[in-house]
């Protein structure tokens, strides 16, 4: 029987949504995939390397040695939502998000990009040109993309936190569900 040591690794990166905050590590929606791609036979480690508060410049700061340490062969890269609610100029975060891409993708791994929506307090042409930004940059680097992290739980409010902003422990099984989906052609 293979060890965790054994599997290639899928390498979840990505700030709090990503990361469980709120919740015990074990209930965050990287633990769930990890639990769904076994169940389908694939053999992976899924390693979780999100932070909590995490912008797109920390990101790329992080990113080089983490894939040295984990020498991942699918990175999912979850950024960009603190960049967002911070209101910092979205043509950095872009930056920041396509050389991430690059970076993981010179480094062998293939390379999932997942997205986020924000709330209307910075206007409407921030909101959507911050939501385009990623399938802006799935397309120009051509990989494969979730539109939106939230989708599967948004319009029920009662599977958020407190904060409305972070999702409870009964969502985070469908979220995983929704990336388990958009992740099959990777493998």
């Amino acid at each position: 029987m293979a060890t965790a040591a054994d599997k290639p690794v899928l390498l979840v990166f990505g700030d709090s949504l990503s990361a469980g905050y709120g919740l015990p590590a074990d209930q965050a929606w990287p633990v769930h995939l990890g639990k769904l791609l076994a169940a389908q036979g694939k053999t992976v480690q899924v390693v979780n390397a999100s932070v909590s508060g995490e912008t797109t410049a920390g990101g790329l700061t992080r990113l080089p040695a983490a894939l040295q340490q984990h020498k991942p062969r699918w990175v999912l890269i979850e950024l960009g939502p603190n960049d967002g609610l911070r209101g910092l100029p979205l043509d950095k975060a872009k930056a920041n998000l396509q050389a991430m891409v690059q970076l993981a993708r010179r480094s062998g791994a293939q390379v999932h990009l997942i997205g986020m929506q924000l709330p209307p307090n910075f206007g409407p042409d921030y909101t959507k040109r911050f939501a385009a930004m990623y399938g802006e940059i799935a397309k120009a680097e051509r990989v494969s993309l979730t539109p939106f992290l939230l989708a599967p739980v948004i319009s029920k409010p009662e599977w958020f936190q407190n904060d409305q902003q972070h999702p409870t422990a009964p969502a985070e099984p469908l979220i995983a569900a929704m990336i388990a989906k958009d992740i099959a052609g990777l493998f």
